[in-house]
């Protein structure tokens, strides 16, 4: 369904992603960003998938800038490669790559943003800071309690498993505090990763009632 194009950020960088078009008219669209995996098999996936939910998706490779065509697993090395390449960017960097796949996804209307792992991170810092954006949706993000009071310029909702080993409860709550009017959803018995069914933390019941609230929030917020 989807194919690889080319996207080329405001300070010159390109960049490739994955695009997922739906077969009839699209209600929106739709910035997926990747874990620390790359734009995987998983990822390419989540984008047909949502495109047949009839959002027209785009998801930037943000690893390029420091390493180009990473599509990792999900052994200890892969996380350990994965985290390493993170390191190297910084969230400027980070934010003019999530633009141009913004720009990219207009054309379909209006734009949300949905993000996994690192690309939750990505999904509430875009909330705050990248402009042109209708609502973000974040999933199981690491760091975002370190980022508790950026202050989001659209509708925002946040899932996260009870059993994170990476997110503890307290950076759950507080986030929470920080931000009390915000729905953030947490999952009994679910780990980090509990949306990939790649990974031995996939829980098939926690994701398909985080899925159906994504879908209820992007046709609230898009269309």
């Amino acid at each position: 369904m989807g194919q690889k194009i080319t996207l080329k950020a405001k300070d010159g960088h390109a960049l490739d992603a994955y695009k997922a078009v739906p077969a009839g008219k699209a209600k929106g669209g739709l910035v997926v960003i990747q874990e620390i995996f790359g734009v995987n098999n998983h990822m390419r996936r989540l984008c047909d998938t949502f495109a047949k939910d009839g959002y027209l998706c785009v998801a930037p490779a943000l690893f390029d800038r420091a390493k180009k065509g990473v599509e990792l697993g999900y052994t200890e090395a892969d996380v350990a490669a994965g985290r390493d390449i993170r390191m190297k960017l910084t969230d400027e960097q980070i934010l003019a790559d999530v633009q141009a796949a913004i720009e990219e996804a207009k054309s379909a209307g209006k734009v949300g943003i949905v993000g996994y792992c690192f690309g939750g991170y990505v999904a509430w810092l875009s909330a705050a800071r990248a402009p042109g954006l209708a609502c973000s949706i974040g999933y199981y993000g690491g760091g975002i309690a370190a980022k508790k009071d950026e202050k989001p310029k659209c509708p925002v909702q946040l899932h996260f498993g009870d059993k994170d080993h990476a997110i503890p409860l307290t950076d759950v709550g507080a986030i929470k505090a920080a931000n009390p009017n915000l729905p953030v959803y947490v999952y009994d018995d679910s780990g980090h990763g509990f949306c990939c069914d790649e990974r031995g933390s996939w829980h098939a019941e926690a994701c398909k009632r985080a899925r159906t609230r994504t879908l209820a929030f992007l046709g609230q917020n898009v269309g």
